[in-house]
């Protein structure tokens, strides 16, 4: 723990924000979004669920539909209300998150909830979705990196399995900017799960990013939160520079938010 001081302590950190983060202040599940889907192409719900997992079901979507637009509108309704703002803005876990030493958050997220918080506890931010919008960054600002995309642009939005396999390729402009932000800075990854191919896949192209340098040996640690043990892939995440912090209780939410709490008690 104490490295992840330190880089937070000299600002020398990266964060990266998953679903987990999102689900502590009740995220609609993917069964809702795909319930949603099976609704609008006129199938059966139970059925439609069945029929493929929630990236080959969107694909299906958008070729009956010929883009996500009205779904990503109902997403954006469904995510947004006064309700689950004013929800976000009590969040403890939403305030210790932005309220800590960190200049750059990306996130898988499609949501504004980090945003929310941000306004919240009156913290200037820079969201970042397309290359256009690199051009606005200010280093006075926490910048938001919105890695999946974001519901002010629907051509950002990776949700459709061909979204995804473009997506794995790492080639973006979004990349670029991680694979310049990463060199020489810890990196603390946060309400992810480990059956997400595409985080695997990123765990796996940050390794070969440092492995292939003549300055490995220098490369920062980086840590995940994990919610429970597993021996198996914390072995495998050591071995790619990846240290696990596993929860103090089996209960996700109040497990990160004891952590987070941990963190700002040792800061201060």
């Amino acid at each position: 723990m104490q490295p992840l001081l330190d880089a937070l302590r000299n600002r020398d950190i990266i964060l990266f924000v998953g679903a987990g983060v999102s689900m502590n202040v009740d995220l609609p599940s993917w069964s809702k979004l795909v319930d949603e889907m099976a609704t609008r192409v006129g199938y059966d719900p139970d059925i439609f669920s069945q029929l493929g997992d929630h990236l080959t079901l969107a694909e299906y979507y958008v070729l009956q539909h010929k883009s996500l637009g009205k779904l990503r509108s109902w997403m954006d309704t469904e995510w947004h209300s006064e309700k689950k703002r004013k929800e976000v803005e009590e969040s403890e876990i939403h305030k210790m998150l932005v309220g800590l030493p960190c200049d750059i958050i990306y996130t898988t997220n499609y949501d504004r909830y980090l945003e929310w918080a941000c306004e919240a506890q009156d913290r200037a931010y820079t969201k970042v979705t397309n290359v256009g919008d690199l051009v606005h960054i200010d280093d006075q600002k926490l910048e938001i990196i919105k890695f999946h995309g974001d519901f002010d642009d629907d051509q950002s939005i990776v949700l459709t399995e061909s979204s995804y396999f473009e997506r794995l390729s790492f080639e973006s402009p979004l990349d670029i900017k991680l694979r310049a932000d990463v060199l020489g800075k810890t990196i603390l990854f946060l309400g992810y799960s480990l059956s997400d191919i595409n985080m695997r896949l990123l765990f796996f192209k940050l390794h070969k990013l440092w492995e292939s340098s003549p300055y490995a040996n220098a490369r920062p640690n980086s840590y995940i939160f994990l919610t429970r043990p597993n021996p198996v892939q914390e072995a495998v995440l050591k071995s790619r520079g990846i240290e696990p912090i596993i929860s103090p209780t089996d209960d996700p939410r109040e497990g990160l938010k004891a952590f987070l709490a941990d963190l700002h008690s040792r800061l201060e």
